[in-house]
């Protein structure tokens, strides 16, 4: 999708006609990696969303706000930012320990939508159309023998009626409504497949092969409200999350591409880099390959990669800046130094 469709709609409160569901996931595909589900059900959930705020003339309107569940490093927040630069709105991350570790929720929480506002350039009805991830709500679930996390508990009841909508007095006295803030939660969920495997029973679907296999999977994928539920969030919490999705681990070749492939991709910004120095960079793609083998033993998935990628960078960005005859840096593995072509 071409950059004008990301800019098209500047805050309006209606999408541009362009700006469609498949748009939208063709625009995702520049820089995000795999996941291919997710997407598209992010996409759509962020066309509606945005679709009955444009229409809506007086009309309650019911918000489906997202949950994705996925392992750290599979791009959530990635996805979610992405996503607010196609729609052309503000858009701030929370992290749901960091409110829980404070007696003061609603302070926290006003904070969090003034950096919406900030991120706006201060305009309230622009921030009023944002879009908010908050992450890890999988650590707001009960705890030891305690049948919820008091602190959890305080901060899941804290976040419901804002993300029902509702009017947040912010510290300067003004007030932003949260009726057509999108919000999005994330979280890796761990040991949820259990109560999944426990709870989930599907079986023989008369389909052909092929057919039968993929429902299987999608339904056996399904995570239902129950399921929440006994993972320990609240019903309430859990209801205003009517949208949920899953990101998968990410492969060996998900993470070489990772490296290589997306429009800002980790190697075209060091290419750039180099090539301000007037040299030409090269990486071989056997060293992809060593970078994604060490980003798998590190199992925090694409994080890791930029860290490994830097320290392989750095003997040769520390030397081509004084050396004008370099004309090329080649690295051909990962545990060796690179080759420079002089002049």
């Amino acid at each position: 999708m071409p950059d004008e469709v990301a800019n098209s709609n500047n805050g309006a409160s209606a999408l541009a006609p362009r700006v469609t569901p498949s748009a939208i996931v063709r625009y995702l595909d520049q820089y995000v990696v795999g996941q291919d589900e997710a997407k598209k059900t992010l996409a759509v959930a962020v066309y509606a969303h945005y679709r009955k705020v444009g229409r809506a003339r007086g009309l309650a309107t019911t918000k489906s706000n997202v949950l994705l569940i996925g392992p750290t490093g599979t791009g959530k927040t990635l996805m979610c930012e992405t996503l607010s630069r196609v729609i052309g709105v503000p858009f701030v991350t929370a992290d749901a320990p960091s409110l829980a570790q404070t007696e003061y929720v609603g302070d926290e929480i006003e904070a969090m939508l003034q950096r919406l506002v900030d991120k706006a350039g201060g305009d309230l009805e622009h921030a009023q159309r944002g879009i908010v991830f908050i992450d890890e709500v999988d650590k707001l679930k009960a705890v030891s023998s305690q049948s919820r996390g008091a602190s959890g508990e305080a901060v899941q009841n804290a976040l419901l009626k804002i993300m029902e909508g509702v009017p947040v007095k912010l510290r300067n006295g003004h007030y932003l409504d949260t009726t057509n803030v999108l919000f999005i939660c994330g979280g890796a969920f761990t040991g949820l497949d259990q109560i999944l495997t426990r709870t989930h029973s599907f079986g023989f679907i008369a389909t052909s092969e092929d057919e039968n296999q993929k429902i299987l999977d999608r339904l056996n994928a399904r995570v239902k409200p129950t399921d929440l539920f006994e993972f320990g969030l609240i019903p309430e919490f859990a209801g205003r999350l009517p949208v949920v999705t899953r990101l998968w681990e990410l492969s060996k070749p998900m993470l070489v591409r990772i490296v290589s492939e997306p429009r800002d991709a980790i190697l075209r910004q060091f290419q750039e880099m180099f090539l301000a120095e007037g040299v030409e960079l090269v990486v071989e793609p056997a060293v992809f390959e060593q970078i994604a083998d060490l980003a798998i033993e590190y199992k925090i998935g694409a994080r890791s990669l930029r860290g490994i990628f830097e320290e392989m960078i750095t003997p040769a960005l520390y030397v081509v800046p004084d050396r004008k005859d370099i004309r090329k840096v080649v690295f051909s593995s990962l545990f060796e130094e690179a080759g420079f072509v002089c002049t």
